[in-house]
């Protein structure tokens, strides 16, 4: 199917990779073509994407970029994208390939779906190998400047500017030479994640294996899942393995972290939602994925009747666990402190559906890549606490980009 979507300029695949304990809508969704698209413009981004999908609702796919952020807030950002999708973009496919309940779903109004299956089935079933090995990554900051910057941070938890803030560092390497749908299929091998994305725009790829929803929305209901809480796995020794798990489990630094995303998302979705209906699903829930185990957090709401399904997002991008609290604080510290633009990291990249509904991933754990310019780039972080250890959060930025650096043939 990837094969076969290639031939397009744009097209978005989501894939859960068989994670199902929160009942997928699909195994996996493909968004082919373009037959109209929105580009985020500085000032009426919201109303403009409202009277996008009002206009003829339907199926959208597309992403929300970092950037959007200066919309929500009064905020700015001092550098430039390395690699930039912009501020956000949607799009109505011209196709939609859906993979649910193990049945294959085929829609368009520009061919039959025999048609477009038999097309699809003439493609190799295979993506052709490629050797990858990916020269002079280098990172944005030194080790001795990154444990600088986060002992500067904790000066502002002392002194009470924020709680929490997550910190990243940007890896990136020039003159690229990289098959995007090879290195996918690499990445989900080594990481296959529930909210795992292959989005091409003209050119520019992101590639992402991401274990965190952001938001969503199935009728009025509003869920959101924040990952707060990492520990290594270690599948060659089980009792060790589960040692890691338990430390998670019992770490102080690690549940603060998680309970203060939580806060942050249970005011933002009661900010949006009916009154009393915001609570936590779930609180310090342990999931375990290849790399890492995660401590996850499920807090729902009802979206108030009188309030768009735009207006959901408004009230919470960008997510938490991206950012810190409070958030628009540790927005700024973030600008000041990283010394690269997110871009599309820490953005979201998903789908609204005909009924309104949508569902949203947090794109971490994801190479960016400008095929025309041969760029290639992708981050990793943590959250900073007052009790975090710098040499730690440093080891732990590394362990995030791990599987990255696998796939990209970097030790």
């Amino acid at each position: 199917m990837l094969n076969w979507a290639k031939q397009f300029n744009i097209f978005c695949f989501l894939d859960n990779n068989s994670y199902c304990h929160d009942a997928p809508a699909f195994e996996c969704i493909l968004a082919a073509g373009c037959k109209r698209s929105l580009l985020f413009e500085s000032g009426k981004t919201f109303a403009s994407l409202k009277e996008f999908y009002e206009t003829s609702p339907g199926w959208l796919f597309g992403h929300l970029g970092y950037g959007l952020k200066n919309e929500i807030e009064k905020l700015s950002s001092r550098h430039t994208d390395f690699i930039d999708f912009g501020t956000g973009f949607f799009f109505e496919p011209e196709i939609v390939v859906e993979l649910k309940n193990n049945q294959l779903f085929i829609s368009s109004e520009y061919e039959t779906a025999a048609k477009i299956f038999e097309a699809i089935s003439l493609e190799s079933a295979e993506i052709m190998c490629q050797d990858i090995a990916v020269p002079n990554i280098q990172s944005s900051v030194s080790k001795e400047d990154y444990i600088h910057a986060i002992n500067q941070l904790q000066q502002h938890i002392r002194r009470g500017d924020c709680y929490e803030i997550n910190f990243c560092q940007q890896f990136f390497s020039n003159d690229v030479e990289l098959d995007p749908l090879y290195t996918y299929s690499q990445l989900v091998t080594f990481s296959p994640n529930p909210f795992a994305a292959l989005y091409k725009l003209n050119g520019k790829y992101c590639i992402c294996a991401s274990p965190e929803r952001y938001l969503k929305k199935t009728g009025q209901t509003i869920l959101s899942q924040p990952i707060k809480g990492t520990s290594k796995r270690n599948l060659e020794d089980s009792k060790e393995d589960e040692a890691n798990k338990n430390y998670l489990r019992s770490n102080n630094k690690e549940r603060s972290e998680n309970v203060m995303v939580v806060d942050l998302v249970r005011n933002d979705l009661s900010r949006i939602c009916k009154e009393g209906s915001v609570y936590v699903e779930e609180l310090f829930g342990l999931y375990s994925f290849p790399q890492v185990h995660q401590m996850i957090s499920s807090i729902k709401g009802e979206l108030s009747d009188n309030l768009h399904w735009t207006d959901a997002i408004k009230a919470t991008f960008p997510m938490g666990s991206m950012t810190g609290a409070p958030k628009k604080r540790v927005m700024e510290l973030i600008d000041e402190y990283e010394n690269t633009a997110r871009g599309l990291f820490s953005g979201s990249i998903g789908y609204i559906n005909p009924a309104g509904d949508f569902d949203f991933n947090v794109v971490i754990r994801s190479i960016f890549y400008d095929a025309q310019k041969r760029n290639l780039s992708f981050s990793a972080g943590g959250g900073i606490t007052f009790n975090s250890i710098a040499e730690d959060e440093y080891k732990e930025s590394l362990l995030k980009a791990a599987a990255i650096l696998k796939v990209l043939g970097t030790a």
